[in-house]
This record gives C-alpha cells, sequence and structure tokens, in this order.
C-alpha cells in the first residue's frame, strides 16, 4: 500500500522486544546509508553493535543495555533510507525505548547522543531490576478500568503492581513486585482475561521500582544538548504533543517510572487531523497495535530492505 502523493504522515517507532539476531543485515546490503548508520554506531559506542545485531548471539542482543541502541539505529538507519521518499512529516511518537529514536529523527538530539543516552539508560534499568527484582506481565480482555482495580488491590504496603503499558483496548501490560504480579495475575484470571502471562523481562519497567535509574538518567540527559524539535512528538507520559526541549527532557526521565499511554497517543495523533503512519525499524507491532486502536487509518511498516523498496516504488 502507498500514501498517495506522500500525503502528511505520523512516523512511529518501536521498543525494546522488537530486536532479532540479522536486524539490519539486509539493509546494510542493499544501502550504503544504512551500512554508514551502522558504523556511526559503532564509532559511537566503541564496539561493533553492527556486528552483534547482524550475528548476535542472542543472549547478547537481548539484554537492554545491547538492545535499546540496536533498535534505536535500526531505525535510523531505516528513516535515512527512505527519507525523502517520505512526503511530510506532522508528528512522531515511539513506544518507551522508541521515544528516544523519534526525538533523534525530530532533530532534538543528534544520533550519537541518542545512542549513549540509550545504552546508558539500559545500563540504568537493568541495574535497577537488580537491585530490586521485579516482573511484567501482560493482560489481555480486560477494560483499562479493571486493570486499574487489579493492580490495586493486588499492592500492598511493601509490593507495588501498577499498569505499565496502555497498548491498546484490551491489552495491558502491568509492572512491580514478582508477588504483587503473581496476585494480579491470579485476579485477572478470576475477572475473566482472556490471558494473564508473566513476561520475560530483566525488570520492573515504568514502575516504580524505577526510581533507582532516574537519577542517572537525568544526568546523563543533562549532558545531551536537546533543540527543539524539527515536528512535535508525543510524549509516552501525557499521550501530548511536545514541542520543545527543556519538556522533552523533563519527560524522557519521568519516563522511566511511567506508564507508556500509547492508546492515548495514538488518539491524540488522529485528533490532529492525521491518518497516515509508518511505523519505521525492526518488527510491525506499533503497526498491528494501531489497527486495534484506530481502524480508519492507514499504516504500513518499514523495517527491511524489500520494505523499503516497495514503499520509494510506490505512487
Amino acid at each position: 500500500m502507498g500514501f498517495v502523493g506522500r500525503a502528511v504522515v505520523a512516523l512511529l517507532f518501536p521498543g525494546q522486544g522488537s530486536q532479532f539476531v540479522g536486524m539490519g543485515r539486509d539493509l546494510c546490503a542493499a544501502h550504503p546509508v544504512a551500512r554508514a548508520t551502522f558504523a556511526e554506531a559503532d564509532n559511537a559506542l566503541g564496539f561493533p553493535l553492527s556486528q552483534l545485531c547482524a550475528d548476535g548471539p542472542e543472549s547478547d542482543l537481548t539484554q537492554t543495555h545491547n538492545a535499546q541502541p540496536a533498535i534505536l539505529t535500526h531505525s535510523i538507519a531505516v528513516l535515512r533510507c527512505v527519507d525523502d521518499a517520505l512526503g511530510g512529516v506532522a508528528c512522531a511518537a515511539g513506544h518507551s525505548l522508541g521515544e528516544f529514536s523519534a526525538w533523534v529523527a525530530a532533530g532534538s538530539m543528534t544520533f550519537a547522543d541518542g545512542l549513549r543516552t540509550v545504552r546508558r539508560r539500559g545500563e540504568l534499568m537493568m541495574r535497577g531490576g537488580e537491585e530490586r527484582t521485579g516482573t511484567m506481565a501482560a493482560v489481555l480482555g480486560l477494560e483499562d478500568e479493571v486493570v486499574e482495580a487489579i493492580c490495586r488491590d493486588a499492592s500492598t504496603d511493601g509490593e507495588v503492581c501498577v499498569p505499565a503499558n496502555y497498548n491498546g483496548p484490551g491489552q495491558t501490560v502491568i509492572s512491580g513486585d514478582s508477588a504483587a504480579i503473581d496476585r494480579a495475575i491470579a485476579s485477572a484470571r478470576g475477572s475473566g482475561a482472556r490471558r494473564a502471562i508473566r513476561l520475560n523481562v530483566s525488570g520492573a519497567f515504568h514502575s516504580p521500582l524505577m526510581k533507582v535509574a532516574e537519577s542517572g538518567l537525568a544526568e546523563r540527559l543533562a549532558q545531551v544538548q536537546f533543540a527543539d524539535p524539527r515536528f512535535p512528538v508525543v510524549s509516552n507520559v501525557t499521550a501530548q504533543p511536545i514541542r520543545d526541549a527543556a519538556t522533552a527532557r523533563r519527560l524522557l526521565t519521568a519516563q522511566l517510572t511511567a506508564p507508556v499511554r500509547w492508546t492515548e497517543s495514538m488518539q491524540a495523533i488522529v485528533a490532529m487531523g492525521i491518518r497516515r503512519f509508518v511505523e519505521v525499524g525492526p518488527g510491525t507491532i506499533l503497526t498491528g497495535l494501531l489497527r486495534r486502536i484506530e481502524r480508519d487509518v492507514e499504516s504500513r511498516g518499514i523495517g527491511t530492505a524489500a520494505d523499503i523498496a516497495a514503499f520509494v516504488a510506490a505512487p
């Protein structure tokens, strides 16, 4: 599917979990700009990220501090390959880690600064998970309000359970202390959830358990030169378009412990009059979520060399 006349689009950038061994290999083989982007990442980080993306091992690539810069690099490589064919960009949004890709795409931070920041973010998140062990779970088939009540009931004075990702209608991820998550899973199943299952993650992301990582991320972001974006980026924290650098810096820190309001974010973009979305980077998870949130929009994912060829050739 092409976008007739290269109409104005919203860019979507995927988050952690979309990485895979072999990512970027076909891009680098087909596009010199993609090869240059992965080489730039290797140089900025001081280790061969491109080799890890292409060849693994998977156990290393999936580690938080490696997966985050890998996904950002893949997304920016794809974006650079299709930039001339995109037409007008109205705004962008990214899921968790993907919001950093969105700010790089909008010109608020350089690619190198974005890489080093998400590498540090991943290290801090991993350390936070080690300092206070927690987990996350997916809950399918229940309304947001029901999941919120389940989380409140599952929490105690010493154990936390909160919504972490509002991904779409009837699709919520919860996060917190392991015992509280187990109580919430049992309650969700008893409340008629279609599915309630623990996720294979290294920490309780987007929950108060990540508070220990906030100061380190804020310190890192303070060292990054931010510019106002060329186009607004919808914040995970507020689900509103952000147009200034100072607010972006503050909300990227708050994002560590705040839920990802993805459903509201997509609704906010549609409310701006945008009807065409392009997911830029590995996988098509966000394209799938968007179809559950807003059916009356056009969307496509661009993550491979074949996707790029099809997009560029489309009318």
